[in-house]
């Protein structure tokens, strides 16, 4: 199995994430040509910060491996890591990765990164480099995801998605967050 099959993977990844109401990014954690953990980009469901696809698929693998060194397996990502996906995997002693769609300033605005800090730079100035490799042939069929979870954001402004179509009002999430700094002393 090569690059292209499992970069497929994650951008099914993707669409699973949004699927269930996650963010329209997926990853695939692989060795010597076998899958060892697969992610989705749930961490707005989960209340957990970093529950990106890439951290979630490696924090699995490492799991699965009952390791917490990766060197030699490869993380496939829908799209481009940003740099808290990239410094787990640098951690984790992830040897490749590659990716299916380039960070973009447009996404950059949309909040989808935080900030324009590039990972090939960061690692170009790590002691160990990981080997990042882009896949621009999946560049559509990555944005292809992203832009059905858009026009779902689009579509229903006042509802975020949780699981499996079922969706939550974004008034009872802003009312629950009032009822907290209610009850929450003030200093």
């Amino acid at each position: 199995m090569n690059d292209s099959y499992f970069i497929k993977l994650a951008i099914k990844q993707a669409q699973k994430s949004v699927d269930q109401g996650g963010f329209p990014a997926g990853a695939v954690v692989a060795k010597v040509g076998k899958v060892i953990a697969k992610g989705l980009s749930l961490g707005f469901q989960i209340n957990d910060p970093t529950g990106h696809a890439e951290t979630v698929a490696i924090r699995k693998a490492c799991k699965r491996l009952e390791t917490s060194n990766l060197n030699g397996a490869v993380l496939y990502a829908s799209l481009q890591p940003c740099l808290m996906c990239f410094s787990v995997a640098n951690w984790s002693g992830i040897s490749k990765i590659v990716y299916g769609c380039k960070k973009s300033k447009e996404m950059i605005t949309k909040h989808y990164y935080e900030g324009s800090t590039d990972i090939h730079t960061v690692n170009k100035n790590n002691t160990r480099k990981i080997e990042l490799v882009y896949m621009a042939d999946f560049e559509k069929e990555s944005l292809d995801v992203v832009q059905v979870w858009e026009d779902q954001r689009q579509a229903n402004p006042m509802k975020v998605f949780v699981g499996k179509g079922k969706a939550k009002e974004k008034t009872d999430a802003v009312k629950e967050i009032k009822r907290y700094y209610q009850k929450s002393p003030r200093k």
